[in-house]
């Protein structure tokens, strides 16, 4: 199972100190997060996309190729890459040339977003949403999986024989998740192609999520790509601690009372209560997320929020160390007791290679069988079954 932070990238007042970082002060936070991240022994750091202030995250493969330079095991990968604003076009050319210059290192997920005015800004309509992201996604698997294209659609200009550049390393896509917080069109896209599906889940009551998950993999079933419990499902989660309980309430009140995402709103209890925020000890933490698996079966991906609200980046950097020292290991092996042989663990470039070249010889052995037939055909057949 993999562990890891996803952010923002919000450029938030301190409200203990009044202090605002600049753009260049809070770009560089994150670079020094993600390098903690990889110190500390977490798999994943994501970003968010997003085109208005307070937010810096406008270029995610510019941040995560820099971070791909001084790294050398995490997966770079994002939080929301706008399915429904950018060009699949350069989607394509962006994240294949991230995954030539990270080794492979790289995924990401899809959605809409959340910043309604996002849609005029790049000439779209936002009552298109829903086609956008099923059209412009259709095309960007074709773009990574066939050497030209010839496409026509409802929302771009038509495309001749078009090859995108660079091609995929090791001829691999990128995995992607399709992420949602509300959308059963998004769950059913994800389940159609056999991709994962990202709940955010830090928002709203987990009941909310667990519909959507269990629709998920239902159709995953439906449309043969494996069993419900085989379907590859991520988590978001929030959590802030400190070794008393009552020292990270208190030290976290004032960020979550005048955080621009939930701020102003329900209290801090209430929120903890309703959604998976954990503001605590570790062992609240531990506690918390090792129960996740009862509400959404065995799951694959679990990120964390910890670098919002205006929090420093000391406290952010003490919360990484707290994350990958004390919670971290423990829920990894809270999470895999009793995980049935089956599940699958979270795809990467070097098993989804693997798994190509596997299903490339099994054809070609295939092939081979049926034009020797009789006991060849059956020897071969039995190679292939092992491979």
């Amino acid at each position: 199972m993999q562990f890891g932070i996803f952010t923002v990238g919000d450029r938030t007042v301190d409200p203990t100190t009044g202090h605002e970082p600049t753009e260049s002060e809070r770009i560089t936070a994150l670079v020094a997060i993600a390098k903690k991240a990889e110190e500390v022994g977490l798999d994943v750091f994501a970003i968010g996309e997003h085109h208005n202030p307070p937010f810096v995250s406008s270029s995610q493969t510019t941040l995560l190729g820099y971070i791909a330079a001084i790294t050398e095991t995490l997966i770079l990968s994002t939080a929301t890459t706008l399915i429904t604003t950018n060009d699949p076009v350069k989607i394509a050319e962006d994240f294949a040339m991230l995954q030539h210059l990270s080794g492979g290192r790289v995924d990401l997920t899809l959605g809409r977003g959340n910043t309604g005015p996002v849609y005029p800004w790049f000439g779209q309509d936002i009552r298109q949403g829903i086609p956008l992201a099923l059209e412009n996604y259709a095309l960007l698997r074709r773009l990574w999986r066939e050497e030209y294209v010839d496409w026509e659609g409802q929302f771009r200009t038509p495309l001749q024989g078009f090859q995108s550049t660079p091609r995929p390393l090791d001829g691999i896509a990128p995995f992607v998740w399709h992420g949602s917080i509300r959308s059963p069109e998004i769950a059913e896209q994800a389940a159609y192609y056999g991709d994962g599906f990202f709940a955010n889940n830090i928002f709203w009551p987990k009941e909310h999520y667990m519909k959507l998950i269990s629709y998920y993999r239902a159709r995953f079933e439906h449309y043969g790509h494996g069993l419900a419990s085989e379907a590859i499902v991520g988590l978001g989660g929030q959590a802030f601690m400190r070794t008393k309980s009552q020292d990270a309430v208190s030290e976290f009140r004032p960020y979550f009372n005048s955080a621009p995402v939930y701020g102003h709103g329900p209290s801090l209890e209430d929120f903890t209560e309703q959604t998976p925020l954990t503001v605590g000890s570790p062992q609240q933490v531990i506690d918390r997320y090792a129960g996740m698996r009862d509400h959404f079966g065995d799951y694959q991906r679990q990120l964390f929020l910890v670098d919002h609200a205006g929090l420093p980046l000391k406290t952010v950097l003490e919360q990484l160390d707290i994350l990958g020292e004390e919670v971290v290991p423990v829920l990894r092996k809270e999470l895999a007791k009793n995980r049935p042989a089956h599940v699958p663990e979270a795809p990467t470039h070097a098993s989804l290679k693997l798994a190509a070249e596997r299903a490339a010889r099994r054809e070609l052995l295939g092939t081979d069988a049926s034009a020797l037939g009789g006991t060849a055909a059956s020897a071969l057949g039995d190679l292939a079954q092992s491979a």
